[in-house]
């Protein structure tokens, strides 16, 4: 019943959206799809190098006092959606 979607079954889903969602709003929605999509993968970056950096009983030794805050940036280049961020303190052993 649902197999291959073909040409013709593209097309038609792409004409029902752009008659949905409109033809000006359409290119807006691209571009905030791509920022988020940037976001997330910065973000996931950060935590992957983050965990590979620490030791697993250790605190991460950046030389910054505990209660400092970081500055994480959205995406290369973004100034404007960068925003001070305070670390947790994480007081469990593990």
């Amino acid at each position: 019943m649902f197999g291959r979607l073909g040409a013709p079954e593209i097309i038609l889903i792409l004409v029902v959206i752009i008659l949905l969602f409109g033809a000006k709003k359409l290119p807006d929605m691209a571009r905030s799809l791509g920022k988020s999509a940037r976001i997330l993968k910065s973000e996931a970056k950060a935590m992957k190098d983050e965990n590979k950096s620490a030791a697993p009983a250790d605190p991460p030794a950046t030389g910054e006092p505990a209660g400092s805050q970081r500055t994480i940036q959205a995406a290369p280049g973004d100034v404007t959606s960068s925003r001070p961020v305070t670390e947790p303190t994480d007081t469990t052993k593990r």
